[in-house]
């Protein structure tokens, strides 16, 4: 009797999950598109999903946006794209209406100031369909009143929130046969790959990498792998001379010395000669804009605060960290950290001002994104009052990271069991937050098959699809990646 006992009780649980749940709110649209030279006629969903805690008693809602093509003849045939960004407090707004979607709006405003929502041309719609998805504490995702979200704060608990989502989805809609991949950026390439190592029960067809971050550690490395970034960035700003070289050129440049006479240097320590060093320094001088006497004195280890307070100092200007292009004053007692103004969701102080430490992240709170809460609720139908949140600094504040760095070599371990498994990386040149070769060197190192990863660099910040000639070139790589793995028709 004990077995019936049991379903009994999970029988129940059931019905009590479903007596206590809200009434989920979707909203169901039709639309159609141009995008990479095709019309394409697609239903839009945003849906309500409610999480629920071992009890079966709901905890929080997750709200997806999805894109699916209309007409098609074999939907199992058909490949799913899940996306989401980082933060951890991030929205999916980034990759949805910036970067992948068919309706994006113009490059953003720190204060949301940006042109209207238009069709995007190069989204891969055409190709794949695609699930955007805000995690509890994000866009109009919320714990539920009462309910102390922190075991959705971390990052298992976040991963299995997610990873439950997608094979919701997919069940709901019918489609576990079809191709699936994830798309994850900046902390959501540790969320998709924290999925990877909590989901052997989902597997996906393909995983794709923006920004990501990156756990180099040692004495060395960290300022190896910034090196070709900070060369980057004093490229753009023309601290160095350009030769007539590209930011391309530079940055390849910089990562050979890095990767030898750098390195050597630094693993030398005290025990580098004098005139190596100086040899080193000049050398470091002419690629990353710094004064040889500076990185001497700093024994050509370069902080990325060191950098930023001085390649432009004699403008009086701070670069940024997301975005080294970017720029703000340079104020004495900036942290280099939340009040990059590539970021932009500190107060705006001008240079001379009285001295204070930036908010906290969680002073800042949740940072609202009115125009994709208007496409949302408006565009989309979505019924909501609830404010859009583009970013949550309060999640970020609560966030348990487990102090674990194994989630990229369980990724590389899922890759070499499992042949077909391949990986999408994108980096840009510009972004020192999660440095190009500092994710690079980790992918190589955790054991990454070369055979099944596809890199690509970007002339861009941490967003790599910024300006339209990046967006373009992005679309059009990850509608390649996900038809790669398709048979020809």
């Amino acid at each position: 009797m004990k077995p019936l006992l049991t379903l009994t009780a999970l029988a129940m649980a059931a019905a009590t999950s479903a007596a206590a749940d809200p009434e989920p709110r979707v909203a169901v649209t039709q639309h159609a598109g141009h995008f990479n030279g095709q019309t394409v006629n697609y239903t839009a969903t945003v849906a309500e999903t409610f999480l629920h805690d071992a009890k079966g008693m709901p905890t929080a809602s997750v709200v997806t946006i999805a894109y699916v093509r209309d007409g098609v003849a074999d939907p199992s045939k058909r490949p799913v794209l899940f996306c989401f960004n980082g933060g951890p407090g991030a929205s999916s707004s980034p990759t949805h209406t910036q970067a992948l979607g068919p309706m994006i709006r113009g490059d953003a405003t720190p204060d949301d100031r940006s042109p209207a929502i238009h069709e995007n041309p190069y989204s891969p719609l055409d190709a794949v369909d695609m699930v955007f998805i805000d995690p509890v504490g994000t866009g109009f995702s919320r714990p539920l009143p009462g309910v102390d979200p922190k075991p959705y704060y971390s990052v298992t608990g976040d991963a299995l929130e997610v990873k439950g989502i997608i094979a919701d989805w997919l069940k709901a809609h019918h489609r576990e046969a079809s191709p699936r991949y994830m798309l994850g950026e900046s902390y959501g390439t540790t969320r998709a790959a924290a999925i990877v190592k909590n989901g052997k029960d989902l597997p996906f067809d393909g995983v794709l990498l923006v920004a990501l971050v990156a756990n180099v550690g040692g004495r060395e490395m960290p300022y190896v792998s910034a090196l070709p970034t900070m060369a980057a960035g004093a490229w753009f700003h023309q601290k160095i001379d350009r030769k007539g070289r590209t930011v391309a050129q530079v940055f390849n440049e910089a990562l050979d010395f890095a990767r030898t006479d750098y390195v050597t240097a630094l693993i030398k320590g005290a025990s580098l000669p004098a005139a190596e060093k100086h040899r080193i320094a000049v050398r470091m001088s002419s690629l990353i804009g710094l004064p040889v006497e500076l990185i001497e004195k700093d024994d050509l280890r370069i902080e990325k605060n060191e950098y930023m307070f001085n390649l432009l100092k004699d403008k009086s200007l701070r670069t940024g960290l997301l975005d080294v292009t970017v720029t703000g004053p340079l104020l004495a007692d900036a942290t280099g950290g939340i009040d990059d103004p590539a970021l932009g969701v500190t107060p705006k102080r001008p240079a001379g001002a009285p001295a204070g430490p930036p908010p906290s992240a969680a002073q800042i709170g949740p940072v609202p994104s009115p125009t994709v809460g208007a496409y949302l609720t408006g565009d989309l139908k979505f019924p909501s009052t609830d404010t859009y949140y583009g970013v949550n600094f309060t999640v970020n504040s609560l966030w348990n990271y487990e102090s674990r760095s194994d989630d990229f070599a369980a990724l590389a371990a899922a890759m070499r069991a499992n042949p077909k498994l391949r990986l999408f990386w994108a980096g840009g040149y510009y972004d020192l937050t999660t440095p190009a070769y500092a994710a690079r060197y980790t992918l190589d190192q955790e054991g990454v098959p070369a055979s099944q990863l596809t890199a690509n660099y970007f002339p861009g910040p941490h967003g790599v699809y910024a300006g339209e000639a990046n967006l373009k070139r992005f679309d059009e790589a990850v509608r390649a990646f996900v038809l790669k793995a398709l048979p020809a028709s």
